[in-house]
């Protein structure tokens, strides 16, 4: 198994790329601990993990709340001992336009894209440096390379490339490897909020001709997860299907 031993926590964990990283991880040997906001989802995916034969506590976790990151993280040291990966999942999205944009929104956007994945990475930080190193993923996207017209969202993407460089370099004197994904069009429900209409258009720009899924995803976390990528740190994993070529 590829994460036998291991702990990790991975915020927003109760659906979408964060549910299927949860079972993947779970499957190859990984105690995890599920994150997220919705109870109700996060008791089905524990469910179901545990019903697999997986090991896992599903913990409500605002991400931009330290309170509830020092909980997952407690959890994590009371149940399992350490904490060797973190998976910055969680996140949204705001549609619209630079002149549309309420403060409000620009605010939201980036207080969980960007400073949920600072309040996460600096609290397990320390306790991987107690375990001799460890592994952070952090889920940005193609919006974080791109221009792609949502400017809260391309921000707080290009925040989490950037910070993810930085903390890299930082902490890779303490075996603690950091690196990001760049996901293109996945099938979640954040990115199906267009339409039939919008999905046919993504599908059109996409070389490989259709969109690809959260497990795709997950195999790239489960990659830079496990020792596999012992020799990697501050890359940028892209799994779009060919969109950033063209």
């Amino acid at each position: 198994m590829r994460l036998d031993g291991k702990v990790a926590i991975i915020s927003g964990a109760t659906r979408g790329m964060g549910e299927a990283q949860a079972k993947l991880f779970a499957a190859e040997g990984c105690k995890v601990i599920i994150g997220g906001r919705s109870e109700r989802d996060g008791n089905r995916v524990e469910s179901e993990i545990r019903a697999a034969g997986g090991n896992c506590i599903f913990v409500s976790l605002e991400v931009t709340k330290a309170s509830d990151w020092r909980n997952a993280i407690d959890n994590a040291i009371r149940h399992y001992d350490k904490l060797d990966i973190l998976v910055n999942n969680a996140g949204i999205i705001d549609r619209t336009s630079l002149e549309d944009t309420t403060e409000e929104a620009w605010d939201s956007v980036m207080n969980v894209n960007a400073t949920g994945v600072f309040l996460g990475t600096k609290m397990a930080i320390p306790e991987m440096r107690k375990i001799g190193g460890g592994s952070i993923v952090n889920i940005s996207s193609v919006s974080g390379i791109l221009a792609l017209g949502f400017p809260s969202y391309n921000a707080s993407k290009g925040a989490i490339r950037i910070f993810t460089k930085n903390i890299a370099v930082e902490y890779a004197k303490d075996n603690i490897r950091v690196n990001s994904i760049h996901p293109g069009v996945i099938d979640t429900s954040m990115t199906n909020v267009g339409g039939q209409a919008e999905k046919s258009e993504n599908i059109q720009a996409v070389p490989m001709g259709r969109i690809g899924s959260p497990e795709e995803v997950a195999y790239g976390a489960l990659f830079l997860a496990s020792d596999e990528s012992s020799y990697m740190t501050g890359a940028e994993m892209v799994i779009d299907g060919g969109f950033m070529v063209v």
